[in-house]
């Protein structure tokens, strides 16, 4: 295996630097097209990141696999593999709305060594290594306390084609009288339930990219995550359920009352 602080200062490199570019946009003109349906977008700026991303982790590391959400997988037979969202959350930065993040994560024969997302807009910089922890701005991070889920605070995300059950599961926690939140980007929803600014957060139909970093930060900030039936989820589980571990069987309960 190769050093793991040089592999992390390239990661931290990348996404500091992809950053500043996000942030340098932010407020500016640029080209918007829609992918697969309305609310799919991406902008020029989504692939300037990936390629900025690409091009450093390229120079040190010319091997490695990247899996990128704008320009797909590299086709490197490595045990490395790079996980490269530029921009999540890109409806949110199209509308100019600072709730977006660049995320990148880095596996190592499939197991995430190695996350950071990074809101520069908020100037917010989440970070996990395996192991070691989990921290936002190089201070460490712990998930919350709370065990009653009738007192959580919630957060999800809907895919961008409808789905029945993520509307029913949705509904479902409305009912219970629980506040839930929908912010645009599921990294960002991982992280701060890392932080413990939320209790749990639910999504399905996601991609590696979207959650490949911001699930080891939970887990390394004490928090659990499997899918809606308490599985253990690899990199390529679309279906993720994360909590603080202390309200996550009751958050599968009601989740299965309300697919049944």
């Amino acid at each position: 295996m190769q050093d793991i602080d040089i592999l992390k200062d390239v990661l931290l490199q990348a996404v500091r630097q992809a950053g500043a570019l996000v942030l340098e946009k932010f407020n500016a003109s640029f080209e918007i097209a829609f992918k697969d349906s309305i609310n799919n977008l991406v902008t020029e700026v989504d692939q300037a990141s990936e390629r900025l991303i690409t091009e450093i982790i390229r120079s040190s590391f010319p091997d490695h696999g990247i899996v990128g959400e704008e320009y797909g997988n590299s086709e490197a037979a490595s045990p490395y593999q790079w996980y490269i969202d530029p921009i999540d959350g890109t409806v949110n930065f199209a509308h100019h709305v600072p709730l977006c993040c660049v995320s990148i994560a880095l596996a190592y024969e499939g197991t995430v060594l190695l996350g950071a997302v990074y809101n520069p807009m908020m100037n917010e910089l989440f970070f996990a290594e395996k192991g070691k922890g989990a921290y936002f701005n190089d201070k460490p991070i712990a998930v919350s306390e709370k065990s009653d889920l009738h007192k959580a605070f919630l957060v999800t995300g809907f895919p961008y084609v409808f789905q029945e059950n993520a509307l029913n599961i949705f509904g479902h926690f409305l009912k219970m009288e629980l506040p839930v939140r929908r912010l645009g980007s599921a990294a960002l929803d991982l992280c701060w339930v890392a932080a413990g600014r939320f209790d749990a957060f639910w999504e399905n139909s996601l991609q590696p990219y979207d959650i490949a970093a911001g699930t080891l930060i939970v887990k390394e900030a004490g928090g659990k995550v499997t899918d809606y039936e308490d599985r253990e989820i690899s990199v390529d589980g679309r279906q993720v359920l994360a909590s603080n571990g202390h309200i996550h069987e009751a958050m599968i309960r009601e989740i299965q009352k309300a697919i049944q």
